[in-house]
């Protein structure tokens, strides 16, 4: 936490514009600690997401004692939804889930126009996958956002 809290302090960044994604697995190896240095990191602005959810064991108990900003649907579950019931039917309870709980519900692996049509006609707030463009170098990726203006 002193870590966190010294590069903050270096660099001025606005904590609020920093979010750490955590996997289930993170989480869940000591939840007690977990949920205080998570606590600790909301204190200090910082956002907090846990990625891939769906493909660890998480338990709805512990869930919901998370303070989390942010879920992100796990690819498996995104892939096959336009095609398997059962694929769709998580995704649509996880986007309640995840809403329930105040939390900002983001699908990963999109990669077509029914997954993305599907995903926002049931309330997913945000969408990552290469329909949108594929994974960038840095030296690429900065000369883009330069022509940006």
């Amino acid at each position: 936490m002193e870590q966190v809290k010294q590069v903050l302090f270096e660099t001025a960044i606005n904590p609020r514009q920093l979010k750490f994604e955590l996997t289930e697995s993170m989480v869940l190896d000591n939840v007690g600690n977990a949920i205080a240095t998570m606590a600790a990191l909301k204190a200090l602005g910082i956002r907090l997401s846990l990625d891939d959810f769906g493909t660890g064991y998480s338990s709805l108990s512990y869930l919901k004692r998370l303070p989390l900003d942010q879920l992100k649907i796990d690819q498996s579950f995104v892939r096959d939804l336009a095609t398997d019931a059962s694929d769709a039917a998580v995704v649509q309870a996880v986007i309640t889930m995840g809403h329930t709980f105040g939390m900002h519900v983001i699908a990963e692996g999109v990669e077509t126009e029914a997954q993305r049509d599907f995903l926002e006609q049931h309330g997913c707030d945000a969408f990552q996958g290469y329909l949108f463009g594929r994974a960038l170098p840095v030296q690429e990726f900065e000369a883009r956002l330069a022509s940006l203006g």
